[in-house]
């Protein structure tokens, strides 16, 4: 069904790519920041970037194994907008991933 809104024919999605890059490494922790950027269609230094700001919020933080990097993330986190605020970044996870998150840090 074609839509004739002011907006129709532009590219946009309900997440951001802050959301996105979220989703990927829940679903797997283990992932190359190359490959979350594959998945989500920023370039590695982007996926970077999302990165580092989700770590410095408090969203996730990462430990080195060997040569790569392991991500948890903190489902208890809450969204950044006010219409939002009470709601924990977990239950977006579990809608988008198919295992439950860990809550412990």
């Amino acid at each position: 069904m074609a839509s004739t809104a002011a907006g129709a024919g532009r590219n946009w999605t309900f997440l951001t790519n802050h959301g996105h890059v979220l989703l990927a490494i829940a679903r797997d922790p283990t992932a190359r920041l190359r490959d979350v950027a594959a998945e989500v269609g920023v370039t590695e230094r982007a996926a970077q970037a999302i990165v580092a700001d989700l770590e410095a919020e408090g969203y996730l933080s990462r430990t080195r194994v060997g040569r790569r990097n392991e991500y948890t993330l903190n489902p208890a986190g809450r969204f950044r907008h006010p219409a939002e605020a009470e709601v924990q970044v977990g239950d977006l996870l579990a809608l988008f991933t198919p295992t439950p998150v860990d809550d412990t840090p």
